[in-house]
């Protein structure tokens, strides 16, 4: 117990430390959710279609206008006012303000004399580099026909389509990037955090003070790892809150699996963050040795986009960074709805990168 006693007091030293220190605050707390706000702007749980169109109505039929009233109230489409001219429109397409315009010719609408109902074929130009949405707003626009054919006409229709839907509700893309910024989440705290204060600490002789105490390094370091797992777990839950109330992001597995790899992971990461923050003397040694040690795991571990859409080389170097079987943990965790006993080759990894990174940071950690 008297071992014991010195690492929960140096741990609740380092958790008030931490909540007094408003940079830290910012980056472990509020930048991550930043980034959340922003991908869940992107690619949010709202999938509804929508266009933005630009619409020219050449005819002066009763049909033609009460079409285009109809399509104003269609929460598909949103017309632009403002443009009346071909010319206008195809400016606002070049800039990407307005996704297709649709032309009704003079005799659109037109009661023809030999059938008795009104007809006509509405026209849709599209900028070459959306051909999606183009092709994608055709085939809501002959939907919304086939409707308004059936009142005039009966056609047969010797062949169907049955749409159903799944029993489990499909993955956003938000679903997907979510683990990603846990990672991201994770990642700030362990590397950013141990390689901004250590040197700072050095260099206000804060650090040789604690040498001075019978406190030893692991009594030192298992502190700061209780503490910053704390910090971790309430940094991810709040994370969640936030994704799940707002964007309604969906949690397949269970939370105590995602709990115990959130510490493993932050223990893993603070190991890295500690191996160069207590190597280094100053900031300026620290800085650049935190973002050559980070940035590389940001970019290339799947924090903003998937592993997959990377080259097989590029993706077989990514697998051995220590964030890497984090993110893709979590995301097994949340999407496919693993447990941690199923997750086998990713602890591996990250109890390998925990005994090496410690065996490192006790080798070159300095007092002073």
């Amino acid at each position: 117990m008297k071992q014991i006693r010195p690492v929960l007091t140096f741990a609740k030293i380092d958790i008030k430390r931490l909540f007094r220190d408003k940079t830290g605050i910012f980056f472990i707390f509020v930048f991550p959710l930043i980034f959340l706000l922003v991908f869940g702007g992107i690619f949010g749980r709202d999938t509804d279609i929508s266009f933005s169109i630009a619409l020219i109505n050449n005819s002066d039929s009763a049909f033609s206008q009460s079409f285009v009233e109809q399509l104003d109230k269609n929460e598909i489409f949103s017309l632009n006012q403002e443009i009346t001219s071909e010319e206008q429109a195809l400016e606002e397409m070049n800039r990407g303000s307005v996704d297709a315009l649709i032309t009704l010719p003079d005799n659109f609408g037109t009661v023809l004399p030999e059938n008795g109902y009104p007809s006509g074929t509405a026209e849709v130009l599209y900028d070459r580099g959306n051909e999606q949405a183009g092709v994608t707003l055709g085939s809501v626009l002959e939907s919304v026909f086939t409707e308004i054919n059936a009142e005039f006409v009966t056609v047969e229709t010797p062949f169907n389509v049955q749409v159903e839907p799944t029993e489990v509700e499909g993955l956003t893309t938000l679903d997907y990037i979510f683990s990603g910024l846990l990672g991201f989440t994770i990642l700030s705290l362990g590397v950013f955090g141990p390689t901004t204060v250590f040197p700072r600490m050095k260099e206000r002789g804060i650090l040789r003070r604690y040498h001075t105490t019978p406190i030893r390094v692991w009594q030192y370091f298992a502190a700061n790892v209780l503490s910053n797992s704390f910090v971790g777990l309430l940094a991810v839950t709040l994370m969640f809150v936030v994704a799940v109330l707002l964007f309604d992001v969906s949690m397949r597995g269970d939370y105590l699996s995602l709990i115990l790899l959130t510490i493993l992971g932050t223990m893993v990461l603070f190991g890295v963050g500690l191996a160069a923050g207590g190597w280094a003397k100053n900031e300026n040694q620290a800085a650049p040795l935190a973002n050559l040690v980070a940035f590389p795991m940001m970019f290339l571990s799947g924090v903003f986009f998937p592993r997959f859409l990377m080259p097989e080389w590029l993706q077989t170097v990514s697998n051995f960074f220590p964030l890497t079987p984090l993110i893709d943990g979590l995301r097994l965790i949340i999407t496919e709805g693993k447990t941690l006993l199923e997750l086998g080759p990713e602890i591996a990894m990250l109890m390998g990168w925990l005994v090496l990174i410690y065996l490192i940071a006790f080798r070159v950690f300095r007092w002073e």
